[in-house]
């Protein structure tokens, strides 16, 4: 299968950023935290999501991973995002106990990495024992790689029919993909298929697939803006974004408040965060209860500056990083 970056390249009045405004949020009364619209889910979830990988296995003992959570938790937080691949299942197995008696304030996300439908199933159903639970919120496909990978995830052998069932079947409420690799690729995906949610990999260095290409001005055939994200606006799917700080490469490049504003500026609902200190925690929920739409002009400053001297070494680095 062949894809053609030609057909794919946006228009130009596009600029150098997604023009599209950030969704309104209203404020939770009780918490003060800003909640959106999570697409067609119409679910209303935090701007803030915790996101509990490496950051949140970072905690070792898990009662402080647990004092981390709850404190997200309590501060208005509902969007809980985990993954088997995060310690094989460690992180899962962490929220199923932690999250007993607030199971039903919590939108709980969990992601499979295997591309055939059985070996899939065989996993989902052990992240279902894990999370003492019957059903998830939202089961993405973990890691949306390459052509080769799009393609295993078609077969007919492949992973989407098995999602499309548990859909049917309610024990995933909704279905989606998770990328970090390919914008071109994951255009193609999101423009062929019946998914509700997409994570997707949004920072300001406005990290792409083709780096190499960067000539002082952003290629808009390379850009997660640009490709991907406006095709799920238009088909009204639920956004998240991940890779805010570029798993902190450009963490010290820009003021974290920044960059964590940068991406909730864009069309999207939340922005998933490891927090694996709690004053982190505290300055993330801080921003986030803050938060102010970025001006076009800003963003477009600091993308620049960004991505002139990040690019290319984050289009390398996350064409073949894992998440675990």
């Amino acid at each position: 299968m062949s894809i053609s970056r030609r057909g794919f390249i946006e228009t130009a009045a596009l600029g150098s950023l997604a023009v599209h405004a950030a969704p309104a949020a209203q404020v939770d009364a009780k918490t003060g935290m800003p909640m959106r619209v999570l697409g067609r889910t119409k679910t209303r979830v935090s701007i803030l999501a915790f996101g509990a990988g490496s950051r949140f296995l970072a905690y070792k003992d898990e009662d402080k991973a647990a004092e981390a959570l709850y404190r997200a938790l309590d501060a208005g937080v509902n969007y809980v995002d985990s993954a088997f691949n995060y310690g094989k299942g460690q992180s899962e197995q962490w929220l199923g106990r932690m999250l007993k008696g607030r199971r039903d304030g919590v939108w709980l996300v969990t992601k499979i990495g295997e591309r055939n439908g059985d070996e899939a199933m065989r996993t989902f159903e052990g992240s279902l024992k894990r999370f003492q639970t019957d059903r998830v919120d939202l089961l993405h496909m973990h890691g949306l790689g390459d052509e080769k990978d799009l393609a295993a995830i078609e077969a007919p052998d492949g992973v989407l029919k098995t999602y499309y069932k548990l859909r049917d079947q309610k024990v995933a409420r909704f279905i989606g993909v998770s990328c970090h690799a390919d914008p071109v690729v994951l255009k193609t995906l999101l423009g062929r298929h019946d998914l509700d949610c997409v994570q997707v990999a949004l920072n300001a260095a406005r990290m792409g697939s083709g780096g190499s290409r960067y000539k002082g001005s952003h290629p808009l055939e390379d850009s997660f803006e640009t490709l991907a994200l406006p095709v799920a606006n238009r088909k009204k799917m639920g956004v998240t974004a991940m890779k805010v700080f570029a798993q902190e490469k450009i963490v010290g490049k820009a003021p974290t408040e920044q960059l964590i504003r940068y991406a909730l500026s864009l069309p999207i609902a939340a922005a998933v965060i490891g927090m694996p200190k709690l004053d982190h925690i505290d300055e993330n929920l801080r921003v986030a209860k803050a938060f102010k739409p970025m001006p076009q002009p800003e963003m477009r400053q600091l993308s620049d500056r960004l991505a002139t001297t990040e690019k290319a070494a984050l289009d390398l680095y996350f064409r073949h990083h894992i998440d675990a």
